[in-house]
């Protein structure tokens, strides 16, 4: 049995050794990374006070970053990373500590009410409160094992009092009033534009492509031309498709699923043609159940697939068996397993038939003569084990092996230089024209009449910035920052093409202090200078906070 048990762990150890890495990160995950001095402390380290928070213990660290997880879900109606929970965590407790320290009160029902409606996981696509959102979120607390209604009740109340903090914290916000004016001037200026289009397609000028020419452009850029190593494996296939049908699951597992993860399983379109049902009616899991329960057999599937491809690769461990020998190909035949091939591929590209897999293509590039197999690896459709044949090195192709790639590339190169110096002559010959007093659909028609292209000549309706043409490149908007009334852009060049912008007319908002729009730009650059304010401050207060109770290095 110790014999067993030790070959077993030397050949499976990668496989023991990431499961047992993965639960010591759901154990610390909150304090791996976390700032100066969390995770690094010496072991005896029994309690390190932040915000009355002991860091050190595993129960007050689940209340710390758990109320900031859903307090984030809930405020900005998405599950945030862990390096964003933590930030917002410490900055959450900061705030509270400071509501504490200036007697901030508890929030009445009605305060609590007026926060819900504003919290955008129950806001529809156009931001407004939907009731049904929340109902159905409340419902949903009845049956959650994780999630409680007071625990939601109390992370609430915290938001109100924190948010009642931040605001006396941030202040009024801070604005110049040549801040004020360059907002205006950038989202209210009225532009009238003309917008000349070159099409790049049509632009064919000869460039002459000798082999000498090919060989040099070759020789320079032979780098762009190497092949990477390439591995070259066949495989044991073990599908989950097969297997789904022998999957039995109860309905406590498909509920226990649903209630897990609620979002994974979206609800489906109604059937138009079906009689509508009252909304009170209507249990969002019955209307998945179906779906659920496939993505549980599915799941089980995937996973007895690799618990078969798992014994596999260990009974070829056990025995001792190598690939291409007699016993090899007998226990193959034994398992009824007939091994497929791959495509040679790169460690960057993965093989096609698997989905081009990263770990798939990373387990296989440690392959060599002397471990010839993996284990087992996850696939698209359930589970595989790798076996080696050869790795191809980096090599430099022959010019003629890859000769009209590099072909193709010198001649689109050529192109695009001649296509920026076209621009520069388009841009000088519309600018000549426009003088000479031709409108700007006679400059540019001259201007693709004397050099041969197709060009497309628009001019748009007054519009500003806040309020664009719906039809205009988004590319144009780039010339504006420096463009004058009556000048003519350089081409902006896209992958398709080329963009010169004549500024026909420029009009000025009104930058005088009682012009509504002013009294609003004002408020929103003061909003975004409050808010920076607030944060600032409690970064501060949180790193001063996290450095009091630092370990001491001995």
């Amino acid at each position: 049995m110790i014999s067993w048990i030790q070959k077993y762990f030397q050949h499976h150890f990668k496989t023991i050794f990431a499961i047992l890495l993965a639960v010591t990160i759901i154990s610390f995950i909150f304090t791996i990374g976390a700032s100066p001095g969390i995770g690094r402390a010496d072991r005896r380290v029994t309690e390190r006070q932040v915000f009355g928070y002991n860091l050190a213990s595993q129960d007050d660290q689940a209340r710390l970053f758990g109320d900031a997880s859903l307090s984030a879900e809930l405020q900005f109606g998405y599950s945030p990373e862990s390096a964003e929970v933590q930030s917002y965590a410490y900055q959450r407790a900061a705030s509270l500590a400071l509501a504490d320290e200036l007697h901030t009160p508890a929030p009445s029902k009605q305060e609590i009410a007026d926060f819900i409606k504003t919290l955008r996981i129950f806001a529809t696509q156009d931001g407004q409160f939907d009731a049904q959102r929340y109902a159905t979120f409340r419902d949903s607390l009845k049956t959650n094992p994780r999630l409680s209604e007071s625990s939601v009740s109390r992370v609430l109340a915290d938001d109100v009092r924190i948010a009642k903090v931040q605001k006396l914290i941030a202040g009024p916000g801070y604005v110049l009033p040549s801040d004020v004016k360059f907002k205006l001037e950038q989202s209210d200026a009225s532009w009238t534009l003309g917008v000349a289009t070159v099409d790049y397609a049509s632009f064919n000028p000869a460039i002459p492509a000798t082999d000498a020419v090919v060989a040099k452009f070759f020789d320079e850029n032979s780098f762009r031309y190497e092949i990477p190593p390439r591995v070259v494996v066949t495989y044991a296939d073990f599908s989950a498709v097969p297997l789904v049908a022998t999957i039995n699951v109860s309905e406590a597992d498909v509920r226990a699923a649903y209630y897990a993860n609620p979002s994974r399983y979206p609800k489906p379109a109604p059937d138009p043609k079906a009689a509508p049902k009252p909304a009170a009616s209507e249990d969002p899991f019955t209307a998945v159940r179906a779906q659920v329960e496939t993505t549980v057999k599915v799941d089980r599937a995937r996973q007895l697939a690799m618990k078969n491809a798992s014994d596999f690769s260990y009974a070829l461990y056990e025995r001792k068996l190598t690939p291409g020998t007699p016993e090899f190909d007998a226990f193959l035949a034994a398992q009824h397993i007939a091994l497929k091939p791959l495509a040679p591929f790169t460690r960057e590209a993965g093989p096609a038939e698997l989905g081009t897999s990263p770990d798939i293509a990373a387990e296989a590039f440690h392959l060599n003569k002397e471990r010839t197999y993996s284990d087992a690896l996850a696939a698209p459709a359930g589970a595989v084990v790798l076996f080696w044949k050869e790795t191809q090195p980096t090599r430099k192709p022959l010019l003629s092996e890859v000769r009209s790639q590099v072909l193709a590339d010198y001649i689109d190169g050529e192109k695009r230089k001649r296509f920026v110096e076209l621009g520069r002559t388009l841009r000088a010959t519309i600018e000549a024209r426009l003088k000479a007093g031709d409108s700007f659909d006679q400059a540019v028609a001259a201007a693709a009449s004397a050099n041969a292209v197709k060009i497309a000549a628009k001019t748009t309706a007054p519009f500003t910035r806040r309020q664009p043409p719906p039809d205009l490149d988004y590319s144009v908007f780039g010339t504006l920052e420096r463009l004058e009334k009556g000048r003519v852009s350089d081409m902006t060049i896209t992958k398709d093409h080329g963009f010169i912008v004549y500024a026909a007319d420029r009009k000025f908002p009104d930058f005088r202090e009682t012009n509504p729009q002013f009294a609003s730009a004002r408020a929103e650059l003061a909003a975004g200078s409050a808010r920076l304010t607030m944060g600032s401050y409690l970064n501060d207060v949180v790193t001063a906070e996290l450095k009091k109770s630092e370990p001491k290095p001995e």
